[in-house]
């Protein structure tokens, strides 16, 4: 979604959600945060899990100096213990190369993603190793760029959703959900709204 899109859909939200309002007076709009669909993003997934954004780059540099193209082929034509040397555990190998193989015995096709509903395209995903339901909700989100979307099992969504709603803990995934039900169907810009919130300096140390 574009900076216009996001505005108008959480003013939208703002209408229903006095908490949220107050909030957007104070932090103002997230940005736009696209990441092109297709095999490399799910690559850049699997290297992201349980990393930080520092190390996970790292190793997504020295995967591209290894690759040059990243492509299914590409990938299948290395050795593992070659693509290890670019930081990876062995886990995250057989993902990628699970993937890889996915793609290329017409298993999975990403291309056919954005023809899917919400639900199927979470399924397609999920239905590969290494993928969960978080991972394929970024996906939706920052890829296909989907207008209703809320990664409720992510950890910052449920700290800043707690701060927003000044509730006594941190809401599990199943009570955020419900709490952002009436967001719907802008739920993904409530969402990076949640990311943009919990970011900021003024929420650094809650």
């Amino acid at each position: 979604m574009n900076k216009i899109q996001i505005k108008k859909n959480l003013l939208s939200i703002a209408q229903r959600d006095t908490e949220l309002k107050h909030a957007l007076d104070s932090y103002g709009y997230p940005e736009p945060r696209i990441q092109p669909a297709g095999f490399e993003t799910f690559v850049v997934t699997i290297v992201n899990q349980q990393l930080s954004t520092k190390a996970a780059g790292a190793i997504m540099q020295r995967f591209r100096d290894l690759l040059i193209n990243i492509t299914p082929d590409n990938v299948l034509a290395k050795r593992k213990t070659t693509l290890r040397k670019a930081g990876l555990s062995e886990r995250k190998v057989e993902y990628i190369r699970g993937l890889a193989k996915a793609i290329k015995h017409g298993h999975f096709n990403p291309d056919k993603l954005d023809s899917l509903d919400n639900a199927n395209a979470i399924n397609a995903i999920t239905n590969l190793h290494g993928f969960g339901e978080w991972s394929a909700e970024i996906y939706l989100i920052f890829s296909l760029g989907r207008q209703d979307v809320f990664p409720s099992n992510d950890l910052a969504l449920q700290i800043a959703l707690q701060n927003l709603k000044q509730l006594d803990k941190k809401p599990t995934p199943k009570l955020a959900r419900s709490l952002v039900e009436h967001w719907a169907p802008y739920r993904t810009a409530g969402s990076l709204f949640l990311w943009h919130y919990y970011n900021s300096e003024k929420i650094d140390n809650y």
